[in-house]
């Protein structure tokens, strides 16, 4: 029989999830990767509050997109009645800080951000309600060399995570031309869908004058013959525009970069202009698109600040991991290196102060604690996952010295044999095991 006075476990929010220690390996290896490509770029960090006022994704993102009208958790402030929103997603909530800040005073500037963002729909594998995005943002650049750099950017990330070029999303470009461009192509998108009014379905009809656009975008397999038959936005362009997207192309096939041209390619998000681009995957089913991004040169105006262009994208984290794990691209341990086995009176006390010194030494360590026979902390030494184990026992104590037994010797070509030596002595020795075995120290 249930006791009624038991509390009943309260579950998270379905669609934001919990990151769990062994979840966490991929993510970590993920976060320390993109930070440090991005600076090798000369990309400088900016964080932004989770919360902006509602008017700045309204603004920003477009009020007839999918986000502003669906997705956005939006309230009103109970102590002064302001509207605010978790952010769906982040450049506008950069610019915003930019333009605030006047960030562009001394010149443009290449910002790099990560965190959670929230969009209110139903949550699946690679979609959910709060999802974390790297992204990075160059503001004040007009030149086409900034668009083909954020890919060879991201060319270079997929290296350095470890994916093999077989197996790298597909890259996919259009142009969206100008204002006037675009204009003009959704005079004619408009003109072309009327007249096969009778073939759209509801929500095609509801953007039909406000967003037409967005209906080429659209997955209902029954639209698809109308889509690919409606005119396409490159028929559009002049000159100026097909100069900038030559210029990145050009610079694509010169890094040899494989790439393929995608008229329908539109992205759900108003501010776009120029060049627009997706890293799109088939190995995560329905949500394959890792990382998109383009520029957008009229937000920073849009959004109270002086003219000036920009260029940015956004990756996101979930399907990145989800993509690692696909590929089964190797990650860094979750564990420690050394695990410090320790027994007889006051050794706890002594395994404290000895990790400490392998800790300055660059170690990850992680002492026993809770007592234990030497064959059970040994059990728990090697379920760490870490590489040694550190024996301080009262012999070892005695003469200043440590023990050391590689754990996974076999797998890694080391001599399993326990040997005892000085602190420093040992923690040379680690090390340097640690570097022939993996390329890296506490990697």
């Amino acid at each position: 029989m249930t006791d009624p006075k038991k509390a009943q476990k309260i579950l998270g929010v379905k669609g934001m999830n919990d990151l769990l220690p062994e979840q966490m390996a991929h993510w970590e290896q993920v976060e320390q990767t993109v930070s440090a490509v991005f600076r090798q770029y000369g990309y400088s960090a900016i964080r932004t509050p989770i919360v902006e006022p509602t008017a700045l994704f309204v603004r920003g993102i477009g009020e007839v997109t999918d986000i502003v009208e669906k997705e956005m958790y939006s309230f009103t402030d109970s102590l002064n009645g302001e509207a605010l929103t978790l952010r769906p997603e982040c450049t506008a909530a950069v610019v915003r800080a930019a333009v605030e800040h006047n960030l562009l005073y001394d010149g443009p500037r290449r910002l790099w951000y990560f965190g959670p963002m929230f969009r209110h729909e139903r949550p699946q594998k690679g979609r959910y309600r709060q999802f974390y995005q790297f992204g990075v943002e160059a503001l004040g650049y007009a030149d086409p060399d900034v668009d083909a750099e954020q890919l060879l950017l991201v060319w270079r990330l997929w290296d350095a995570l470890g994916i093999e070029p077989r197996d790298r999303p597909r890259l996919e470009l259009n142009s969206l031309g100008s204002a006037a461009e675009r204009a003009a192509h959704r005079e004619a998108l408009i003109r072309y869908l009327e007249a096969r009014r009778s073939e759209l379905d509801d929500e095609a009809l509801r953007r039909l004058h406000s967003n037409p656009l967005r209906i080429l975008d659209s997955k209902n397999p029954s639209l698809q013959t109308l889509i690919q038959e409606a005119p396409r936005l490159p028929e559009f362009l002049g000159a100026e525009s097909l100069r900038h997207q030559e210029a990145v192309l050009s610079v694509l096939a010169r890094a040899d970069i494989p790439f393929a041209l995608n008229p329908r390619l539109v992205r759900g998000l108003d501010y776009y202009n120029l060049t627009v681009f997706e890293w799109v995957t088939d190995r995560l089913g329905a949500q394959g698109t890792v990382c998109g991004g383009g520029r957008y040169d009229g937000l920073v105006e849009q959004l109270g600040g002086k003219p000036a262009p920009a260029c940015g994208f956004a990756m996101g984290v979930e399907r990145l991991v989800a993509l690692l794990e696909e590929l089964s691209v190797a990650r860094a341990s979750p564990g420690v290196d050394v695990y410090v086995v320790h027994f007889g009176d006051g050794s706890a006390l002594d395994a404290l102060i000895q990790a400490e010194h392998m800790r300055s030494a660059g170690l990850r360590v992680q002492t026993h604690s809770g007592g234990g026979s030497l064959k059970s902390q040994m059990k728990k030494a090697d379920s760490s996952g870490a590489r040694v184990a550190v024996l301080l026992g009262e012999s070892e104590r005695a003469a200043g010295q440590v023990s050391l037994k590689w754990l996974r010797a076999s797998q890694e070509g080391i001599a399993p044999e326990q040997v005892t030596l000085g602190l420093q002595e040992a923690i040379a020795k680690i090390r340097a095991g640690l570097y022939s075995a993996e390329g890296t120290a506490g990697a």
